[in-house]
């Protein structure tokens, strides 16, 4: 790839913002460019959906760095500008307005959009997408006690925003055109204990449900229903899902698959261009090598930390992915992929709210769902790191701790 004397970073998120701090952290002396299209420094999306919402915490501490840090680590911003264009033969980027900036390697961050309500109604004054500090801004002063509020989709975002809104004394639906809650991430059993303990804290569900139309004039004023049912409603907030953002790799003729696909040390078709973070696709180190996109910090950070070695001719050893999220008093910690697992052992009970759910496939342990267990999503991520395992009757003996059995592990 020749001399890199200047990096392009496009995308200010947590992928973009990790990179261009990496690449000082590991001593490149060169000229780094920072483009968000967002009016922020780069800060952490996690929170957005719990603490921040909550109003416990404010934007200063979403915020990765200090805004004055880019500055001081000659860390060229540009904050509230889009990148239009990817000139790869001349190696220059073009931004709104006309202006071309030229790079020695470019790192594509630009992360995902939310999917949009195909519905009716979904323009509406009270209709929300979930996705930025901006929409959060918007929804929070309409969290007061006792508005009625439907949530559409129970991923983690829904489920994590119903738990805050019944924390504040709103009153929650959650529709969902699924049969259980968090259906593509995690096992019945463990999706079951979520649905039980959100309907214990007083949220409603309506699964398998198909919401066909927001119904209102000015302002939304309910949901109605494929069966001819309606359920009215204050505030929607739609969290179907995101698509990832490759309309620049696409329109640039890098090669895309559900993302911008890249290799091992985030490269993509073209060598002088990285693609990291919700955008890209690569192979995972721990899963036979096997492309996948992760919507995650772990991912973010980990291509961050991948590219700035990359660029400075080191490697990194890379870690095994990792997730969580908080809901209530429950903190849900994952580690590795579930996806393809053919049983499920546990350790604890599900019913004392403190459990492990082990995925093994064959004999191999590939995933962990840890709830309010810190000590063995550790111990099952170390083992997922080093590619060793516990035989199943092992795992759900509670006699012995998990910092013994992993230390046993072949």
């Amino acid at each position: 790839m020749g001399e890199i004397k200047r990096v392009i970073i496009i995308g200010a998120g947590q992928a973009g913002g990790e990179t261009a701090q990496r690449l000082r952290q590991a001593g490149f002396d060169g000229d780094i460019t920072l483009i968000g299209e967002e009016p922020c420094p780069p800060y952490q999306r996690p929170p957005l959906s719990k603490a921040y919402l909550a109003g416990k915490i404010s934007m200063d501490r979403l915020l990765l760095r200090p805004a004055s840090v880019y500055a001081e680590e000659r860390i060229a911003f540009l904050q509230g500008v889009k990148a239009v264009w990817i000139d790869r033969a001349g190696k220059k980027v073009r931004v709104e307005g006309g202006r071309e900036l030229p790079y020695d390697a470019l790192v594509l961050a630009t992360g995902a959009r939310p999917r949009k309500l195909p519905l009716v109604g979904a323009d509406l004054d009270g209709v929300h997408l979930f996705r930025t500090a901006a929409d959060v801004d918007t929804i929070r002063p309409r969290f007061v006690s006792g508005a009625k509020l439907i949530v559409i989709g129970a991923g983690y975002i829904g489920l994590e925003v119903a738990a805050v809104a019944r924390q504040t004394g709103l009153d929650v639906t959650v529709i969902e055109t699924a049969v259980r809650p968090l259906a593509r991430v995690t096992s019945p059993e463990v999706a079951g204990f979520f649905l039980d303990e959100h309907t214990r804290q007083g949220v409603r569900f309506l699964l398998g449900g198909q919401p066909a139309v927001i119904k209102g004039k000015a302002h939304v004023t309910g949901v109605g229903l494929a069966d001819g049912g309606e359920l009215p409603a204050d505030l929607v907030i739609a969290g179907i899902g995101v698509t990832p953002e490759t309309t620049l790799a696409q329109h640039s003729g890098l090669t895309v698959d559900n993302g911008v696909v890249t290799d091992a040390t985030c490269r993509t078709s073209d060598p002088s261009i990285f693609a990291i973070g919700d955008c890209a696709t690569r192979p995972m180190a721990h899963f036979d090598q096997r492309l996948c996109r992760l919507e995650s910090v772990h991912s973010a950070v980990e291509g961050a930390k991948i590219v700035a070695a990359t660029i400075m001719g080191q490697t990194h050893a890379v870690e095994a992915p990792w997730f969580w999220s908080d809901q209530y008093d429950l903190k849900l910690q994952i580690a590795g992929l579930f996806q393809g697992y053919d049983h499920v052992v546990f350790r604890g009970v599900m019913a004392d709210r403190s459990f492990a759910a082990f995925y093994y496939k064959g004999e191999k342990l590939i995933a962990v769902d840890a709830v309010n267990r810190p000590g063995e999503y550790l111990g099952a991520k170390m083992l997922i790191q080093t590619g060793r395992t516990l035989a199943q009757d092992v795992i759900t003996d509670e006699a012995r701790t998990m910092k013994e059995l992993v230390a046993s592990a072949r």
